[in-house]
């Protein structure tokens, strides 16, 4: 297996894969101190490494890569020298056509990145030539330690980084055949050395504890197929990703294990029964949107309040009390409460993207007329009475990715099928709504 060499060899790598500078990085608009305690989310896109606001809902690419070249393990958040605050760090593996014998291409690398979105700036960590393998996966990392699993097939090791050193040096964990092949799918966050694994073979879990290269004991009784997990910052809960019913938040003792731990990671570890240490909480386990299939990441928010869930190219928000489902109190999109006030404010009002006549249009005889609803969308004799009055200078959403069930403001009296719901901004006990049978326009099907 090839290993992770230092700083220089992944600096001339940089020049000569990037024509001889190191790739561009943008800063994140949101500043360090409110960023940070607010949570701001890491991101992987098509057009490179990106951080989400989950209060402005604003996102920025902040480390761009070049579409189809690179595999991207990551992002996580971890400390850095002479760093006050989180930066993320990212692997990469080269996608792009390897050369062979007859054929020009490039010789495949993996490398690790840190990126400082605060400051602006990317910095190699370690880079390893590889052509075996689609390179680093299951990337987790706290203030302590950056690992990862490594390799292919039935070979994959465990790989760790001290992120407490000025020059991060690379520690081999487990590697077959002589231990068992892990997958990483969470760490303990803090400083603590517990890594969270899964045998390749068995299934599995178990704490690889990074500090003394032994194995211990999981808390969690898991399956083969569960995973990645998150592990909130005070390491009383765990939020793990399930197969085909998004995640589930349960109670887990993070602490170091009290039980005798294995003095070395067998060949072929076998399943053991979890440990018996008690759980630092009592809350019973709850599900987060069952309706989700598989996640492919989960992140806690720094007060381990909110669970960000990645999955099918998007991050959704929870608050993690929420009620399991898709509405829960925090998994909703802003612009459920806050999009017909920011097409009239924000785009109309402000950004001057259209007339306020031409914003009214579009939300009322506009998209009437697409449903094919004849008789909603004027004000007109014969017509259902469906009547909003607003303010033109004062309507705004309040909605944010943070607290998105907020109602807009500059809103007065709501009228639905004309009966008053809304008067002086004071909602009533009225409910007129009723479902609209009409038939889908031809257009449309």
């Amino acid at each position: 297996m090839v290993r992770f060499t230092g700083l220089l060899a992944a600096a001339a790598l940089l020049a000569a894969c990037g024509g001889g500078a190191v790739p561009s990085t943008q800063r994140s608009p949101t500043a360090v101190t409110g960023g940070i305690p607010q949570g701001l989310i890491a991101y992987v896109a098509g057009a490179g490494v990106g951080v989400l606001d989950p209060v402005s809902g604003k996102s920025t690419i902040v480390a761009p890569l070049p579409p189809g070249a690179f595999r991207v393990a990551g992002p996580v958040w971890a400390t850095a020298p002479d760093v006050a605050y989180p930066v993320i760090y990212i692997a990469l593996h080269d996608d792009r056509t390897p050369e062979r014998r007859t054929t020009a291409g490039v010789v495949p690398y993996d490398w690790i990145f840190r990126i400082d979105p605060f400051a602006g700036t990317i910095e190699p960590v370690a880079a390893s030539q590889d052509s075996q393998s689609e390179g680093p996966i299951g990337l987790v990392a706290n203030d302590h330690y950056l690992a990862m699993s490594y390799g292919c097939c039935a070979t994959y090791e465990v790989d760790s980084f001290d992120l407490t050193k000025p020059t991060p040096a690379l520690t081999v964990l487990s590697r077959p055949p002589a231990q068992a092949a892990f997958f990483t799918e969470g760490i303990v966050s803090g400083d603590s050395s517990l890594i969270a694994v899964r045998a390749a073979g068995t299934g599995a879990w178990y704490w690889l504890n990074a500090e003394a290269g032994m194995v211990h004991p999981f808390p969690l009784k898991l399956e083969p197929d569960d995973g990645p997990i998150a592990i909130s910052p005070d390491g009383t809960m765990a939020a793990v990703a399930l197969p085909s019913q998004g995640a589930l938040i349960e109670p887990i003792n993070s602490n170091l294990p009290v039980a005798t731990p294995s003095p070395s990671v067998p060949a072929s570890a076998p399943a053991t029964t979890p440990s018996p240490s008690p759980s630092p909480t009592s809350r019973a386990p709850k599900k987060v949107n069952s309706r989700l299939l598989h996640p492919d990441g989960l992140a806690w928010s720094p007060d381990g309040s909110q669970l960000a869930i990645a999955i099918n190219g998007e991050i959704e928000l929870y608050k993690a009390d929420a009620p399991d489902g898709p509405l829960g109190p925090e998994s909703t999109h802003p612009r459920a409460f806050g999009s017909m006030a920011r097409l009239l404010g924000t785009y109309a009002r402000d950004e001057k993207l259209f007339t306020l006549e031409e914003a009214v249009r579009k939300v009322t005889s506009g998209a009437a007329r697409r449903l094919g609803l004849s008789d909603r969308g004027l004000l007109r004799p014969g017509m259902m009475a469906d009547v909003v009055v607003f303010d033109p200078a004062k309507v705004k959403d309040l909605a944010t990715y943070a607290r998105p069930k907020q109602f807009p403001e500059g809103i007065e009296t709501v009228l639905v099928n004309g009966q008053p719901v809304l008067v002086d901004g004071v909602r009533t006990e009225a409910r007129p709504g009723r479902p609209l049978l009409h038939p889908v326009p031809d257009g449309l099907r």
